[in-house]
């Protein structure tokens, strides 16, 4: 076990700097001066390589990498264009944003979805089967934005039981808070429910053709049984996979939900910096979001030999 998990966090190293020199050659690739954009149209040519001078700009990529990486070692992120702030507070400020909905989404799909999808399993080609797949393909099928406007016109404005437009942080209100974060929580919900109870329906059909659980079948034992006890552990593998995969995929890529119901996240501050061409937040959203993607899926890893006895035998 511990030589398993030492191989993954080995393996974890190269990609997270691989990743770290593809977010500092793509924003080196951004059309436009970083230096003209902070000074403005009133910038003279001796400001402009005075500034350019004392970020570094005027250094060849592999010198301005260097700086760039020893400083984010250190935790160093810039600061922003536009409000001034450290980049590093204000990504993780926003980060937490997006986490606790993007947390509790998954959490709420997964503990529905994968007891669905092996109903659906055990039921298969029945009338239980046909109507959770149709279900799941359905919401599979509808876009989030599309969803969330269904939401707020239902939940908002018609039957008036959520708040419509705002934010209210649940350290500052946590009953406020939830209100707010119930319709932004449910759309996600409803979306990644279809995408899990797939995979688990499909693996799990996978597990149930195999010899022991005849073999398990033969012994007298119970479908409940055989399901709970036999089929589940090994069958949770792939969607455990799938889990780690969603659960980056939203922890960077929500904006458009936070647009819909104007949440103050990590995505909405990304698509608000690529507006305002504020270099330093675009390139530490970038990172946070590529670096916490590589974590999730670490950790999913290293969690792989508590559901998959394979590995733990390997």
């Amino acid at each position: 076990m511990l030589r398993f998990a030492l191989s993954r966090i080995v393996m974890a190293i190269p990609t997270l700097l691989i990743v770290a020199v593809a977010v500092f050659v793509l924003i080196r690739l951004i059309p436009g001066d970083p230096a003209q954009l902070l000074l403005g149209d009133l910038a003279t040519p001796a400001s402009l390589a005075d500034l350019r001078a004392r970020l570094g700009l005027d250094q060849s990529w592999p010198v301005q990498f260097g700086i760039w990486f020893n400083n984010m070692l250190h935790g160093d992120l810039g600061q922003s264009i536009n409000t001034g702030q450290p980049v590093l507070g204000l990504v993780w400020e926003r980060f937490l944003v997006s986490a606790r909905v993007v947390v509790a989404a998954v959490l709420f799909a997964t503990l529905v979805a994968v007891p669905a999808g092996m109903i659906a399993a055990w039921k298969q080609n029945k009338t239980p089967d046909l109507f959770l797949v149709s279900a799941a393909t359905l919401l599979v099928s509808i876009p989030t934005f599309w969803l969330g406007l269904l939401l707020l016109l239902f939940f908002g404005l018609k039957l008036q039981w959520l708040p419509v437009v705002g934010y209210v942080s649940i350290s500052t209100d946590w009953k406020a808070g939830l209100l707010y974060l119930v319709m932004p929580v449910l759309t996600l919900f409803l979306h990644e429910i279809g995408v899990l109870m797939r995979m688990a329906r499909a693996s799990t059909l996978e597990v149930l053709r195999l010899d022991y659980i005849t073999h398990a079948r033969a012994k007298g034992l119970s479908e409940s049984a055989v399901l709970i006890h036999h089929a589940f552990r090994n069958s949770f593998g792939p969607t455990w996979t799938l889990i780690g995969l969603v659960l980056g995929n939203l922890l960077g890529g929500i904006a458009v939900v936070e647009t819909v119901f104007t949440i103050p996240g990590l995505g909405r501050l990304l698509v608000d910096a690529i507006f305002a061409r504020d270099y330093p937040v675009i390139q530490g959203c970038l990172l946070f979001v590529a670096v916490t993607y590589v974590i999730v899926n670490l950790v999913v890893d290293l969690c792989y030999p508590l559901f998959d006895p394979r590995v733990t035998a390997e």
